[in-house]
Parts: C-alpha cells; structure tokens; sequence
C-alpha cells in the first residue's frame, strides 16, 4: 500500500481539536447552565470555563504522551 503515516497524524490532530473544542464548551455550558440555577452571573460560567480549559489541557497532554 503506501506509508500511511500522513493518515495517522491526521486523525490524531482532528482528534485533539474535537477535545479541545468539547472540553471547553462542555465547561461553558455547565457554568451557563448553573448560573441560571443559581443567579450567580458569570461566576460559575468564568470557574467552569477555566476548568473545561485545563480538562483540554489534560486531555492533549494524555493523547500526546500516548502516542
């Protein structure tokens, strides 16, 4: 066949943006979420943020070790 190797580096970036982006707006949303709940604007929303933030972070550590 061929090398393929351009085929796996692809699919581990498109990986690595697809848990970017869902750490981040899982953590968005929440916060949205709770501070509807508790009418803490925008308190819980900047925390969850931050935190969907270090989740990536954690996530793109763990991918990149991994291969």
């Amino acid at each position: 066949m061929g090398d393929r190797s351009w085929v796996k580096a692809l699919s581990l970036l498109s990986q690595m943006g697809v848990t970017i982006v869902a750490c981040i707006l899982v953590g968005v949303f929440l916060g949205r979420f709770l501070d509807g709940v508790f009418g803490t604007t925008p308190w819980l929303t900047l925390v969850f943020s931050i935190l969907g933030i270090a989740a990536a972070f954690k996530s793109i550590f763990d991918l990149a070790s991994k291969e």
